[in-house]
């Protein structure tokens, strides 16, 4: 009996070590996980700053009157952003989100050099709002896409799934891009739950009419979407420019969820 009492207690020194070796890994994880998680949230601080300093914010969802000017003033100032970073191109606004930051441009050769990266290019876990090199800088594609993450914190694009609801889809109509030379207005016409294929590879850059229409086709109506909102009376032709937002969904990681706008008003700016 002796014996067997000795045995067990060797037995379960190991057992022990095991479990208390196994919770000290997983406390130091965790704790390393909230330092990373307050450093980034602190770092995506320096966004605000920036929009104080850059983009001061418009009282509300109308673009800025010309009065008697031939060119509307830019509210955004291009010329300071470009000393920052010349990857800035444009900046991006939904009224009633956090939606307000500037749209980077990635590298020719590294397609997603902003996904973990923020406008001055340091290493930010949430990234930066930006488009792939495919797209032109001037939003002249057929659909100029822009991706972003879907931070807890709010952050970058996740108020995008604000639009899954329909009240706040039907209230808010038009997002604003703005370029060093240009204020356009895009009316939010679709937002829906897509797959994770590349939009512009799939469907050849849209080079091609027939392609363009099955896409515009599709955006109108997204039959297999889990989660859709359309505006109706939409009508989009294949003459008309489009801007695509991008973000991961909430519960199914290997999806996608879509905000589509079409361009509507293109002002130039001074």
């Amino acid at each position: 009996m002796e014996n067997n009492s000795q045995n067990s207690k060797k037995t379960k020194k190991p057992l022990w070590w095991a479990i208390f070796i196994i919770s000290t890994v997983l406390f130091v994880m965790c704790l390393l996980y909230l330092v990373f998680y307050a450093t980034s949230c602190s770092k995506e601080g320096e966004y605000s700053d920036l929009k104080n300093n850059i983009a001061p914010t418009l009282t509300d969802d109308i673009k800025p009157s010309a009065e008697a000017e031939k060119t509307a003033k830019n509210p955004i100032d291009f010329t300071k952003l470009k000393k920052i970073n010349k990857d800035i191109v444009g900046w991006i606004r939904i009224k009633d989100t956090n939606i307000d930051y500037p749209v980077l441009r990635a590298k020719k050769n590294d397609v997603s050099y902003y996904l973990h990266r923020d406008y001055k290019g340091d290493y930010l876990f949430a990234g930066s709002i930006y488009m792939e090199y495919c797209n032109q800088p001037d939003f002249s594609d057929r659909d100029t896409i822009l991706y972003g993450h879907n931070m807890m914190t709010g952050a970058m694009f996740a108020d995008l799934h604000k639009f899954e609801s329909k009240s706040f889809f039907d209230k808010h109509k038009y997002m604003y891009i703005y370029t060093p030379d240009s204020i356009k207005k895009y009316k939010i016409y679709s937002a829906y739950e897509y797959d994770d294929r590349h939009i512009d590879n799939s469907y050849e850059h849209f080079r091609k009419n027939s392609m363009f229409k099955e896409y515009i086709k599709y955006s109108l109506n997204p039959t297999s979407a889990i989660v859709s909102n359309v505006r109706k009376g939409s009508k989009i032709t294949i003459s008309d420019k489009m801007v695509t937002l991008s973000t991961c969904t909430n519960y199914r990681p290997q999806n996608r969820y879509l905000v589509q706008g079409v361009l509507i008003d293109n002002e130039r700016t001074d």
